[in-house]
């Protein structure tokens, strides 16, 4: 599948737009590394799987749509203007529902992890349901469409109002692309990822995932690799994982693997490979051996990714190697988004890490 679009990044009024479809939640954090027994206030962030996508396209000079349903009070306009902000459109987004959701993040260091707890119940995202949302009128000037495994994961309805987008954007020819985003603490509505997803996925040109995204969902295990001991990763072991997923899912042209070694909460490598059913793409490896936020790390790296398959002329080594260099950079990023520059992702992709100030 060579995708070529080639855009103008002065000028985007003539680019067709990218859409993302997910819930953006309000994140509260006890500020630098406290607990949350320690913690005697919050900062404030907002973020989500797919509207974190947006933001690092639109950063990119793409244009881009977020589509979600939001409650209609003072957090909700928050979370609008906070889209606004990044230069992400909200035209499309559905207004209704009881509250936004909630989530709490405890950063680890070192030996203790981060912690995630969910408080996302009955959200407005979570209530929504088919017909809610025009997709034809959303998609009628759109090239792309992206969704997570997190938006089918929070409800019977947001999973069905995610079919619905698949399909019509099948039907009108759009690019579509889903990051699997296992999230074993979400799915309680009486459904098993393994009965959901097949059906969603059968309907995506390019597939994002790990290993335990693709165990979790469609039970495909890559051969010879660990993944819960040691700082190595063996790329190629993963190529089983995506001609596995080639194999159940036919309309797929590629499945793109991240590669985390996880040495300690503080310090991870970061990788990762590109499969288009002929050759295994490798990116280079990074060290991120100080690591400031790593939530939205996968976001950042599907944001460049879909940069790079847009706007390297079918050069997916490229655009591999772009996403895996912006998602390094959001590692060093407070928050749950990518503010990395086109600039500063291909700088780093150049082999300048030195970190310099700029003058």
């Amino acid at each position: 599948m060579k995708i070529v679009f080639n855009p103008d990044l002065t000028d985007n009024k003539t680019m067709k737009k990218i859409v993302t479809f997910g819930e953006i939640m309000l994140r509260l954090t006890p500020p630098g590394f406290k607990r949350f027994s320690q913690a005697s206030e919050f900062d404030v962030v907002y973020g989500g799987g797919e509207s974190n996508v947006a933001v690092s396209l639109a950063n990119y000079g793409l244009p881009t749509e977020f589509v979600t349903r939001l409650p209609k009070n003072d957090i909700g306009e928050c979370a609008l203007m906070e889209m606004r902000k990044r230069s992400v459109g909200v035209s499309h987004v559905v207004r209704g529902g009881e509250r936004l959701g909630i989530y709490f993040l405890e950063i680890g260091a070192v030996s203790r992890g981060s912690k995630v707890v969910y408080d996302r119940a009955h959200s407005a995202m979570a209530s929504i349901e088919p017909g809610m949302v025009d997709w034809k009128e959303v998609f009628k000037d759109a090239t792309w469409f992206h969704w997570t495994g997190i938006t089918p994961a929070i409800s019977q309805g947001a999973a069905d109002a995610c079919l619905e987008a698949i399909q019509v954007a099948n039907d009108m020819g759009i690019t579509v692309s889903t990051d699997l985003n296992y999230r074993k603490n979400l799915w309680q509505y009486g459904k098993e990822p393994s009965e959901v997803m097949p059906e969603l996925v059968k309907g995506c040109d390019i597939i994002l995932g790990n290993e335990e995204d693709a165990e979790k969902h469609f039970d495909i295990h890559p051969e010879g690799v660990d993944v819960t001991h040691g700082d190595t990763i063996d790329a190629k072991a993963y190529i089983s994982v995506c001609k596995q997923l080639m194999k159940k899912f036919p309309r797929c042209k590629k499945v793109i693997v991240t590669l985390r070694g996880s040495i300690s909460a503080s310090h991870n490598s970061w990788s990762g490979v590109l499969y288009d059913g002929e050759k295994l793409h490798e990116a280079p490896t990074y060290q991120i051996t100080h690591i400031v936020d790593r939530v939205g790390g996968g976001d950042s790296f599907m944001g460049g990714l879909i940069y790079g398959l847009l706007t390297y002329d079918g050069n997916d080594e490229k655009a591999l190697g772009f996403a895996v260099a912006a998602s390094c950079l959001k590692h060093t990023i407070y928050g749950d988004a990518n503010l990395s520059t086109v600039a500063e992702v291909e700088k780093l992709m150049s082999g300048d890490a030195s970190g310099r100030v700029a003058r």
